[in-house]
């Protein structure tokens, strides 16, 4: 693997002269193609303003970002916006979903935006018989696709208002997995989902980072969540200070590493399972 993001000594400042608050302070790490990290960390750690700034969501105060060999950070705002297109999917903690569209069309509104339609099915037609497929086709397929694998089919023709905080979550997750994002960026995925929707998206995850290849960054203050990365990363009053790195271990044995660490740093544990 090789180094797909290099985060360089980012900071973050809200407020005025009079009232600074820091968020992210001094923060660097490296990602490389094809890793699942999880960020983890209390309320107000910078957890989600960190996750903004590499969304290009937010800029940063001071730093660089560098996404292969791209300084993100001395973008300009179109250039930026053709960079989240074609690159980024994320996941919101507050679902941002359009009322006005059903769940299937919030999900192919996403396709619909894109340059290029990448089928997320493991038995997508490749070579010449994937290629005649039209955009319509593709477009239909990969919606189809992704409602089947996080359980949502059957919800597909009605509005967000209609249905659950956790069907919602999904709905989001689809919209963001959709298009095979090169990097995908989660705040808080399974926040509103059960014990069972929550592993299957997590599942859905896992088989994106591994099979296809996605490079993964979730924020989570959820042990059995970050479970599933590779390596988590631990902020606290905006500074990295520990990470942990999944290796052979067991799903089970990283679990209580994690559990460890939020205990010795009074990380939240209240919706561990």
């Amino acid at each position: 693997m090789r180094d797909y993001i290099q985060i360089c000594d980012i900071e973050k400042y809200y407020g005025n002269a009079s009232n600074v608050t820091k968020a992210v302070d001094r923060v660097s790490f490296r990602v490389e193609k094809g890793e699942f990290v999880g960020v983890m960390g209390p309320s107000g750690s910078g957890k989600t303003t960190l996750l903004n700034m590499l969304a290009t969501i937010d800029r940063v105060t001071s730093g660089h970002i560098y996404y292969e060999n791209t300084d993100i950070t001395e973008l300009s705002e179109s250039a930026l916006s053709d960079f989240r297109k074609n690159n980024l999917g994320f996941v919101f903690q507050d679902y941002n979903l359009l009322d006005t569209l059903t769940i299937e069309e919030n999900i192919i509104l996403a396709l619909t935006l894109q340059d290029e339609v990448r089928d997320i099915g493991p038995d997508s037609p490749s070579g010449p018989a994937g290629r005649r497929l039209g955009r319509k086709q593709k477009i239909t397929r990969s919606c189809d696709e992704i409602l089947r694998l996080l359980g949502i089919e059957d919800i597909r023709g009605k509005f967000p208002y209609q249905v659950s905080g956790g069907q919602k979550q999904r709905c989001a997750c689809a919209r963001a997995l959709v298009n095979r994002p090169k990097l995908l960026l989660a705040d808080e995925p399974t926040g509103a989902l059960d014990s069972r929707a929550a592993q299957t998206l997590l599942e859905t995850f896992t088989h994106l980072n591994r099979a296809m290849e996605a490079t993964i960054l979730m924020v989570t203050h959820d042990a059995f969540s970050a479970s599933y990365c590779g390596r988590i990363l631990f902020l606290k009053d905006g500074k990295i200070f520990h990470e942990l790195i999944r290796g052979e271990k067991s799903r089970k044995a990283f679990l209580q590493e994690i559990l460890d660490v939020l205990s010795l740093t009074g990380g939240e544990l209240s919706d561990v399972e």
